[in-house]
C-alpha cells in the first residue's frame, strides 16, 4: 500500500493483513497532520473528511479486488491511496 497526502508526505507500507494496513494508513496519516503546523480544527476536517472516507472504502472495498490480484486505489481531497496484491 502506498499513499501521498498533499505538501510532500508519502508513505509505504507492505504487509498482507488489510485489517492492519487501514490501522497502518490512519496511524501515520495521523501523524503527518499532527506534525504539520495545521491548527486543531483543520486537523480535525482533514481527518473526517479525507481519512475517514478512504480508511472506510479501504476496509469495505479493497479485500475483493486485492484478493482476486488487482490494484485497488481511491482518493479524497489532499489523500491518494493505493494497494496492490502481492507478486
Amino acid at each position: 500500500m502506498t499513499w501521498v497526502l498533499a505538501a510532500g508526505h508519502a508513505d509505504e507500507w507492505t504487509g498482507d493483513d488489510l485489517g492492519q494496513a487501514a490501522a497502518v494508513l490512519s496511524e501515520r496519516i495521523g501523524t503527518a497532520v499532527c506534525t504539520s503546523g495545521m491548527d486543531a480544527d483543520a486537523q480535525s476536517r482533514l481527518r473526517e473528511t479525507f481519512l475517514a472516507s478512504v480508511h472506510k472504502s479501504l476496509v469495505a472495498d479493497d479485500s475483493a479486488a486485492v484478493e482476486s490480484g488487482h490494484f485497488w486505489s481511491a482518493a479524497a481531497g489532499p489523500l491518494l491511496v493505493t494497494l496492490s496484491a502481492a507478486a
